[in-house]
């Protein structure tokens, strides 16, 4: 039987849903079975947000990365205590909260990367609160891409069997449609192929979304595909490459959830969030390509305005948990 893999989960923001859907996901028996998690964050967040939750669980503190027993009746917390629960409010932002939730992620990464986690699963950073933190990274993939120094790395959104790695993420419509080069797409296809291989997956089909409507219909709506996505798809067919593109953004999701593609390769973020959202928002999940650890995420934000409530569903996480411990023990991606 293959060993359980330490699981680190970050609490994210305190003051959003994070501990909630945490506190939620690590206490289903699914969980326990796939993995041994460790959450790390404020242990009194957490003790207080399962109390309310009405969870008979006990939240006991880690004395270090090798310190996480699994049992049924217990969460156990790594708490740096660089967080003073009764400086926050649930539901209102907070630079002291986001200041925390960055150096929770920091110091799960440095489990990853030392070897005492076998992954980290990710719950909803505010990136306002970041900012107002003095960060100047405000997203996970991009802290975690200056903190392992990995030169390229992209965002893959997993809802089923829909897969849809990201050529860009958090920038302006028109900054990303500068970013569609021969040189970015070619890397990122790349980067796809390469990642997708060590999941188990033997030569993988690669579509590749159009940036302008129908294509560009033959150059009269732009020239993008000309110019830069089909010259880097025909380059990626001779390094031996399976890519197939660009193809109409109206027509590929389609295409990928019949099971024309492995992977869908979006030209910016609304692309590829919008089909994952619609095709099953509530078990969506993200997955970083190209750093030196496994680092899994729900789909959704904060949420500081169902904070507290009790309501929030915690389906994302509990995929994301999954996701990195099949990652992290060898299984790979789910066919």
């Amino acid at each position: 039987m293959t060993e359980r893999p330490t699981v680190v989960i970050t609490m994210g923001d305190p003051c959003g849903i994070g501990p909630e859907v945490v506190a939620k996901a690590v206490t289903r028996p699914a969980i326990r079975d796939l993995c041994t998690p460790l959450v790390v964050g404020s242990s009194a967040v957490l003790r207080e947000t399962a109390a309310r939750l009405g969870l008979t669980v006990a939240i006991r503190e880690a004395e270090g990365a090798w310190d996480t027993p699994a049992t049924n009746d217990s969460v156990t917390v790594l708490d740096p205590h660089n967080l003073a629960a009764d400086t926050i409010a649930v539901g209102k932002l907070s630079a002291d909260a986001g200041r925390a939730s960055i150096e929770w992620v920091e110091l799960a990464a440095r489990l990853c990367l030392s070897g005492n986690a076998g992954a980290m699963a990710t719950a909803p950073i505010n990136k306002e609160a970041v900012a107002q933190a003095g960060y100047r990274e405000i997203g996970h993939m991009e802290l975690l891409q200056t903190l392992t120094g990995s030169q390229t790395v992209a965002t893959m959104l997993v809802s089923g069997k829909l897969r849809v790695v990201h050529l860009t993420t958090h920038r302006s419509l028109r900054a990303a449609c500068d970013a569609v080069t021969k040189e970015n797409v070619l890397a990122s296809l790349r980067l796809t192929h390469d990642q997708f291989e060590q999941w188990g997956f033997p030569r993988p089909h690669i579509g590749v979304a159009a940036l302008n409507p129908h294509g560009s219909d033959g150059g009269l709506l732009g020239d993008e595909e000309a110019t830069a996505i089909r010259p880097a798809v025909e380059e990626a067919e001779r390094l031996g490459l399976r890519v197939t593109g660009p193809i109409p953004a109206d027509t590929i999701f389609n295409q990928a959830i019949e099971g024309t593609y492995d992977v869908v390769l979006a030209m910016y973020h609304d692309q590829g969030h919008i089909p994952i959202k619609v095709h099953g928002f509530e078990r969506s999940i993200s997955i970083n390509l190209g750093l030196p650890l496994i680092r899994t995420s729900v789909d959704h934000g904060t949420a500081f305005d169902i904070a507290g409530k009790g309501v929030a569903q915690d389906e994302s996480m509990a995929e994301a948990i999954k996701a990195a411990a099949a990652l992290a023990s060898g299984q790979g991606l789910p066919r």
